[in-house]
């Protein structure tokens, strides 16, 4: 038996000014898109026009949230991620502990990122999707000292760090 398709549109959705066309499954967002919309602009009428086939406005609960959050952090995109692409992630993965398939519609890499991380499939709407899984760590632009943890100043020297790839892995 197939799985219940359940489609999260995150900012970039509604952004790319493309015919989207989901006639088979749910389709949600959050708050925090809708909140990314400019009211009365083209992406909000195309966010109402969404709406008026069936897309709900979803928050996730604190406890998936606070899940997502330790797994963005081990796989560094931490500083990468907006608050609202936390709660795209945070419903992705509730609907997916419900048994159901998520689907996240984005072009942010991050997203796509963590997304490899939790096995829950994303569409890309205009840019290509990633082709490598990366892990991130904050190595010191000074001494060199690599932080597995998000550190902006070297606690060693004082120097700035910088995000750089710890390890990569294609994906099929």
């Amino acid at each position: 038996m197939k799985k219940s398709e359940v489609y999260i549109f995150d900012t970039s959705a509604f952004l790319s000014g493309k015919p989207l066309n989901f006639e088979n499954g749910k389709l949600v967002t959050t708050q925090g898109v809708l909140n990314e919309l400019k009211p009365g602009g083209r992406d909000y009428r195309s966010f109402e026009l969404f709406k008026e086939r069936g897309l709900v406005v979803f928050e996730p609960n604190k406890a998936s949230k606070q899940k997502i959050l330790k797994i963005i952090s081990k796989t560094g995109d931490l500083d990468r991620l907006s608050e609202t692409d936390v709660e795209i992630l945070s419903i992705a993965y509730e609907i997916k502990e419900e048994g159901k398939e998520p689907i996240i519609l984005t072009d942010d890499y991050s997203i796509q990122n963590v997304a490899e991380t939790l096995k829950i499939k994303y569409e890309n709407i205009n840019q290509f999707k990633i082709t490598k899984k990366f892990k991130w760590i904050c190595r010191c632009r000074g001494c060199g000292k690599r932080f597995k943890s998000d550190v902006k100043n070297c606690p060693i020297c004082g120097t700035e760090t910088k995000k750089i790839v710890s390890s990569e892995e294609s994906i099929k």
